[in-house]
């Protein structure tokens, strides 16, 4: 698999402008096409940089130290049924606390559910809904998997989420204590449950949109705040989200890592950085073992 160092900074950036829907394919196969040299075609580049996710797994499903299912749970204020993937130790004794690990922009693809398995190994109660339940599920690429995204209603989707975390919550393996990690849409979306849950034990957000100020004042869960040196897309909305968390004493830790791109957490992907990667979630798992036991 390419690295991020393989491809020139300005076509990571048309490429993070076409996986966020700011630009359509034919646009970005235009702009990749200044960058296609040697025989090259722009179509191999958009390959080259899509998510490779068998090659990358860490922790296979059938993994003997776990115990994984697919469930599902009720979401009344939602889209009124959620399917999700849960993954806990085989050999648990005892309560575990819950962490929600929540998508991107495309669903429940293999590398979110691979990094479901990594938080049920470190000891948690991990559960992983999948927001495209109500129109069929991931659909297995992520190209679908974005444009079904942008179909769905985000209060519904936002409530779908809010209902998996009071659903881990309620647990009989849950010990009542819950927290959320989540990456890219994902970590705006863990921002928004620190918003809505005054009960949230700890929040991840890895380069997730900020809430808006006047949320702020809401939020009771100490945060862990991963962002990319450079996202530009998203740092933007980093001052003034830290001021606001300043002004109202949010317990708060943020991390910016040099170098790394956005979704630099994704291992499938030549935009992983794994010195990043495996420092913020070593970062991570420590702190839901600190916030949540």
């Amino acid at each position: 698999m390419k690295k991020a160092t393989d491809f020139d900074q300005k076509l990571l950036n048309l490429f993070d402008r076409y996986v966020h829907g700011l630009i359509n394919r034919r646009e970005f196969l235009e702009g990749a096409s200044r960058f296609a040299v040697g025989g090259l075609s722009a179509a191999a580049i958009l390959e080259s940089l899509n998510p490779k996710y068998v090659q990358a797994q860490q922790i296979p499903e059938d993994d003997p130290q776990l115990k994984t299912e697919t469930i599902e749970y009720p979401s009344p204020q939602g889209s009124g049924t959620i399917r999700a993937y849960l993954a806990r130790p085989a050999n648990s004794s005892g309560n575990l606390p819950g962490v929600v690990v929540i998508h991107e922009n495309r669903g429940l693809n293999p590398h979110i559910k691979d990094v479901a398995r990594r938080t049920g190994l470190a000891g948690f109660l991990a559960l992983a809904p999948d927001a495209l339940t109500p129109l069929g599920g991931y659909p297995g690429n992520d190209d679908e998997g974005r444009t079904l995204q942008r179909q769905l209603d985000r209060g519904k989707m936002t409530e779908d989420f809010v209902a998996a975390a009071l659903h881990l919550k309620s647990h009989p393996e849950c010990s009542g204590r819950i927290g959320v990690v989540g990456f890219c849409f994902g970590g705006g979306m863990a921002n928004t449950l620190a918003v809505r849950l005054p009960d949230l034990a700890a929040a991840v957000p890895f380069y997730g949109g900020q809430p808006a100020a006047e949320d702020v004042p809401k939020i009771k869960a100490p945060l862990l705040l991963h962002y990319a040196g450079l996202d530009a897309r998203v740092n933007k909305g980093w001052p003034d989200y830290e001021a606001a968390l300043k002004a109202n004493g949010v317990t708060y830790t943020a991390h910016i890592y040099g170098g790394a791109n956005h979704g630099f957490h994704n291992d499938t992907t030549p935009r992983y950085d794994q010195a990043a990667a495996t420092l913020a979630w070593q970062r991570t798992i420590d702190f839901f073992n600190q916030r949540l036991r």
